[in-house]
């Protein structure tokens, strides 16, 4: 697997990464993201640090990360019952067109 060696800017602070040739991209991507992130809370002037601010960041996105799944989970469980419904009706629908052929 070719690798690639990154080099991305987070807080005026230069980073080195090494990543799959076909991740540049996502990285680049997802440090361009995380930058905009603890520059905002940075600029908000309630945290100090550059500690304390990637902790803030790393915890509001982890945070935003569960309710998605969280959310996907309930859709899927809607979904679910929904095409159980669904699949039941169609069966009642099937064995009554079962029963006038008799």
């Amino acid at each position: 697997m070719e690798m690639a060696q990154v080099s991305v800017r987070i807080l005026e602070k230069e980073y080195q990464f090494a990543c799959p040739a076909s991740e540049r991209n996502d990285l680049l991507n997802s440090a361009e993201f995380l930058n905009a992130k603890m520059r905002q809370i940075r600029d908000s002037g309630k945290v100090v640090g550059l500690d304390r601010i990637a902790v803030m960041a790393a915890l509001n996105l982890a945070n935003d990360l569960l309710k998605n799944r969280h959310e996907g989970e309930t859709v899927d469980s809607s979904l679910g019952l929904r095409l159980k419904s669904m699949r039941e009706r169609v069966e009642s629908a099937l064995e009554t067109s079962k029963q006038l052929e008799l």
